[in-house]
């Protein structure tokens, strides 16, 4: 029954891996991941999560479509069935909406430290789903790489203090690594399924907008956003996940998603580095070490 629901919905891999182009469309993509805590510190200044995620959505949706408008000649034809959008409907649910949400709920419901080091558990899933799914070999060095980058990552987000980290509520912790767990699935069947790239993330923003709207009408009020929130929510939109979205989808159509997957852990790197940069907080010590630990991560990884 499986084998036959991946003929109906997965395409096998018919693109030469390319993995020095697939890192350009993954690093860009994690610069833009990684201005997530600037619009989100600036963006929900008046707004909700559900408010806020359904504008950045709205924005999202508005690019993808322009987008695939402006690359019209470039995108091959291809007639899609009503099980592939069915298919990428229920992935875009996944990938645009729900993870949010769970992050969101977590965001507002645990502390800020223990929802990030748990969000960033996500490369390591994706690289476990990628070897049962999509039977991807993984050897040593890139176990010691997604290792390492992890290191990274606590260093940054601990400031050096592990001590600091700890896990007081099972509940949103659960809720948090089904979030990361969203991410990582969602990341994996996008690599295989049988649709264009633009016109694949056109139907997930579709879906995450429509999603986005309905919870906000049920659980909390239309707002219109401010002056304020007007810049986070574009570049959220455009940048953080309409273009990044298009980028990840590439890049993972070029090379093994257990390669590209401990790159991700260098967004709260570079997260960090903004913060230093747009809201003048000190450069400290264990930013340098984390950055240092995540780029020997990428350079175990080759």
């Amino acid at each position: 029954m499986i084998k036959q629901l991946g003929t109906i919905f997965f395409m096998e891999e018919i693109i030469p891996e390319n993995k020095k182009k697939a890192l350009l469309y993954i690093l860009a993509c994690v610069f833009f991941w990684a201005l997530i805590p600037v619009v989100s510190k600036t963006g929900q200044n008046g707004l909700d999560n559900h408010q806020f995620l359904f504008w950045s959505s709205l924005i999202s949706m508005l690019t993808l479509i322009i987008a695939k408008r402006i690359n019209k000649n470039k995108i091959i034809a291809q007639k899609v069935d009503r099980e592939q959008i069915f298919f990428a409907i229920v992935n875009g649910f996944i990938g645009t909406y729900l993870c949010y949400i769970l992050l969101y709920f977590g965001y507002a419901s645990a502390k800020g430290l223990e929802v990030l080091v748990l969000q960033y558990s996500w490369p390591i899933m994706m690289v476990v789903i990628s070897i049962f799914y999509l039977k991807e070999k993984i050897n040593i060095r890139r176990w010691l790489s997604l290792l390492v980058g992890l290191g990274g990552v606590f260093m940054v987000l601990t400031k050096g203090d592990l001590a600091s980290l700890h896990f007081d509520n099972i509940k949103i912790d659960a809720l948090v690594l089904a979030a990361a767990f969203c991410i990582s699935l969602f990341s994996v069947l996008s690599k295989k399924i049988a649709i264009e790239p633009y016109k694949l993330n056109s139907i997930y923003f579709k879906t995450g907008c429509i999603a986005a709207f309905i919870s906000m009408l049920s659980f909390s009020t239309f707002k219109m956003p401010t002056y304020q929130n007007i810049l986070p929510i574009l570049v959220n939109g455009i940048f953080v996940n309409g273009i990044s979205y298009i980028l990840w989808v590439k890049g993972l159509r070029l090379a093994n998603a257990s390669y590209l997957a401990p790159f991700g852990f260098l967004t709260p790197v570079i997260s960090a580095i903004y913060l230093v940069a747009f809201f003048h907080e000190p450069m400290q010590t264990p930013y340098a070490v984390g950055l240092i630990l995540v780029l020997a991560s990428g350079i175990i990884n080759k």
